[in-house]
Order: structure tokens, then C-alpha cells, then sequence
């Protein structure tokens, strides 16, 4: 009898299978952004498709964020698919106009007769001494502003459907990847950052919750790379007898309410961890969600453990003080139960 083996990809090559399917099936899907051409993209998500897709599809941009992202959305108006790899999040200051003014508004402000089908990709996320300009999340402000879908990945797997999702998706969709779940060799080690991935092209529905490990005594709502340290943190509680249930909400909008309030009514207890600023982000809709939705199942009062509201230093001893991780989740998972 044969034994199926999986295939594993880091989360790099996934996003990048993505694409490359997406580009055979749609001669409408093409990429363009800072690097990702004869260089490959960073973060390696757009290695070798230079090659296999010519520079007409594959577009090296000057380091003028407004300008690239201004022709993605006329390219997305003219019937393209536009896939736009701004590199930091941290750097979409620089062209806000055109993200939320723009991309986010024509199909509202056209009264639905426009559409705006195009993928805006960047990296988030810090732990590796990058400063306050290049360590930030971000999600949390751009959810706040109507008019875009917004995807993050935890997973290889999800990182390949939600992408794929995302570019036949007619409106436009951000789509933020972590530095640290990538499995690039020149950063810290992570061993989640390679998974199973199916070879045939397959989509992630976004708006859609995951339940990474199922539990009883508590619910830790994440997404990011603070879903693996959630896990690694639930693998420690789970040797003193606590069971946490880890819910990835791999979309931050739409927001997957429902998982939110059933996970809840489940456990009765809830743990938000966010890499994102604290004050006035996704925790505290998260929180909100819950109390509104399963006030009657809570045994305690919603915690949250989330990144200070202070620029993010440089200093690796202070930025890893900030951070949340697996030890501060376990404790604060001690604590909503004690």
C-alpha cells in the first residue's frame, strides 16, 4: 500500500506558486513592485517569475509608492487583475491617497458601475531590529477605513488560497504578510513556516476563520506569526492541564464574528493577542465581538495582550520587551483562568 507524502513549501514559495498559477490561468493577473523582478521580491515570493513571465508581467517599479500604486488601480479599472507588492506596510504613508482615497472608494463613489479587482501586497511585523519605519503591523488602521478586504496569512496553506482568493476577488484586497512566517533562511528559524501545500490551485474563502487547535478552558483569538507563538504557548499550558483553544482569523475584514462568538460560548474565556498597537485596533473589536455576542457564556472579563502604544525601537533587548510571545501568552492565559 503507498504511502502519501505531503509537500512542503515555505510559506515564500506558496505565495509564489500562487501566483504563477494565477498568471497561467488569467492573462489579465500581472505583478508589478519594489524588487520583485530581477531580484525576486525580499521576501522571495516572486523568484523565478521574471523569467518564466517576461518583464511585461512582471514589473521592477521605481521607489515611487504613489506612482505604482496609482497605476495598479487605473490598470484594475481597465479590466487588469494587478498584483502591487508595496514592501513595507510602514511605508504606505507615502501613498495614502491613493490606497484609501482611490482604491478603497471608486466602486462606492461610482455607485458599483467600477471595480477595482487588484491585490496590494506588503510585509508587516517586526522582532528583527528593524526600527520604528519597518517593524510595524498595521491591520488594525487599515481595517478601519472602508472600502478593502484585508487578508493575513499564518500558514503556507493559507497563505496559497487566501492569495489566490484574493486576486480573482473583484474588489480590491490587502494582503499582509509576516516577515517571520516567510521560512527564509536569513531569519530566525520558524519551524511552522513550512507546511503542507496542495500542488493544484485551491482557494482559502476570505472573511473566514480557522480553529488551529481545538480546546476547552480558554480561546486565544490571533493572526500572523502570533498564531505559532499562540500555539507554542498552548502546547505549554496544555502539559499543566489547560486546554487553549487557538482561532487564526486569517481575515481581518471581513471579520469572521460568528467563529469569534461560538469559539467564546465554547470555552468561556477570552485571550486576544495582536502584535498590532493596542489602543483603538483589532483587539479591542475582537473584545467587543465577544461581549456582545456571548456576554452570557464569559466566566471572566476579555484579556488582550498586544504591542504597547509606543514606536517600535530598535534596540533588540527593548523591541523584545514589547513584543508579545510565548511566554506572556502563557501567562496571561494562567491568569484569565486563576
Amino acid at each position: 500500500m503507498a504511502v502519501e507524502t505531503k509537500r512542503l513549501l515555505t510559506t515564500s514559495k506558496a505565495i509564489s506558486e500562487a501566483f504563477a498559477q494565477e498568471m497561467e490561468r488569467d492573462p489579465s493577473v500581472f505583478l508589478m513592485g519594489e524588487d520583485i523582478g530581477v531580484y525576486g521580491g525580499i521576501f522571495g515570493a516572486t523568484t523565478g517569475l521574471l523569467e518564466r513571465f517576461g518583464p511585461e508581467r512582471v514589473m521592477d517599479t521605481p521607489i515611487s509608492e504613489t506612482g505604482f500604486i496609482g497605476a495598479a488601480i487605473g490598470a484594475a479599472l481597465s479590466g487588469m487583475r494587478p498584483v502591487a507588492e508595496l514592501m513595507f506596510v510602514d511605508f504606505f504613508g507615502v501613498c495614502m491617497d491613493q490606497i484609501y482615497n482611490h482604491m478603497a472608494k471608486i466602486h462606492y463613489e461610482s455607485g458599483g458601475n467600477l471595480k477595482v479587482p487588484m491585490v496590494l501586497t506588503t510585509a508587516i511585523g517586526g522582532g528583527y531590529s528593524d526600527g520604528a519605519q519597518h517593524s510595524q503591523t498595521l491591520y488594525g488602521m487599515f481595517a478601519h477605513l472602508p472600502g478593502m478586504k484585508i487578508v493575513v496569512p499564518s500558514t503556507p496553506y493559507d497563505a496559497k488560497g487566501l492569495m489566490i482568493s484574493a486576486i480573482r476577488d473583484d474588489n480590491p484586497v490587502l494582503y499582509m504578510f509576516h516577515k517571520g512566517i516567510m521560512g527564509l533562511g536569513w531569519m530566525t528559524p520558524n519551524p511552522r513556516a513550512t507546511g503542507h501545500v496542495p500542488e493544484e490551485p485551491y482557494t482559502v474563502p476570505i472573511g473566514t476563520a480557522d480553529v488551529k487547535r481545538a480546546g476547552r478552558d480558554l480561546t486565544i483569538v490571533t493572526l500572523s506569526l502570533m498564531v505559532h507563538r499562540a500555539l507554542d504557548a498552548a502546547e505549554d499550558l496544555a502539559k499543566e492541564g489547560i486546554e487553549a483553544e487557538v482561532l487564526d482569523l486569517r481575515s481581518v475584514i471581513p471579520l469572521d464574528r460568528e467563529a469569534i462568538v461560538a469559539s467564546v460560548r465554547k470555552t468561556h474565556r477570552l485571550l486576544v493577542v495582536d502584535e498590532d498597537y493596542q489602543s483603538f485596533g483589532l483587539s479591542g473589536e475582537v473584545i467587543t465581538t465577544a461581549v456582545q455576542g456571548a456576554f452570557d457564556s464569559l466566566d471572566a472579563p476579555p484579556a488582550r495582550l498586544a504591542y504597547p502604544d509606543v514606536p517600535i525601537p530598535y534596540s533588540r533587548p527593548l523591541e523584545q520587551f514589547c513584543l508579545p510571545n510565548r511566554e506572556k501568552i502563557v501567562a496571561a492565559a494562567k491568569q484569565l483562568l486563576a
